[in-house]
């Protein structure tokens, strides 16, 4: 079984590209730096995953996923290789993302930002107005209903 799951922030907005032709297939590409549980002379290490993701899940991390966000991902992993303009042999391992979701509240994550200013996140895209509904038919949610909501 090749199953995979991991949480972690991303270290930069999703890199997404269509495929061409008529049927366009979004891929999104995005690394996740995931915490490792044991600490090496009691600093934090984490490891860098590269993921992976297709169709609606590239569109969807497109428009929600932006730098520093936590995220929970899971999927497969991925192994290949290529041969690069040198003439040397590339080996790859990478994610494939089946499931993606948020792992924390937007409040969270903007709390976060804000207390690791190095990472400066990427302006939060234009929203209709609160309650308005948007392109796609969902009703835009206010920032800060979170702190509302019985089960957050």
């Amino acid at each position: 079984m090749n199953k995979v799951i991991l949480m972690g922030r991303l270290t930069r907005d999703p890199e997404v590209r269509y495929t061409a032709g008529e049927n366009a297939l979004a891929i999104a590409r995005y690394t996740l730096a995931v915490d490792r549980r044991f600490r090496r002379d009691g600093e934090a290490t984490a490891d860098f995953i590269s993921c992976v993701v297709f169709g609606r899940g590239a569109e969807f991390a497109e428009k929600y996923f932006h730098q520093g966000i936590r995220i929970v991902v899971s999927g497969r992993i991925q192994t290949g290789s290529y041969t690069n303009r040198e003439g040397q042999k590339v080996y790859t391992t990478e994610v494939v993302v089946e499931e993606q979701e948020f792992a924390e509240s937007k409040s969270a994550s903007d709390n976060y930002m804000a207390s690791h200013p190095q990472q400066s996140a990427a302006p939060a895209p234009s929203m209709p107005a609160p309650g308005a509904a948007s392109a796609d038919g969902f009703m835009n949610i206010p920032d800060g209903i979170d702190e509302e909501l019985p089960f957050n």
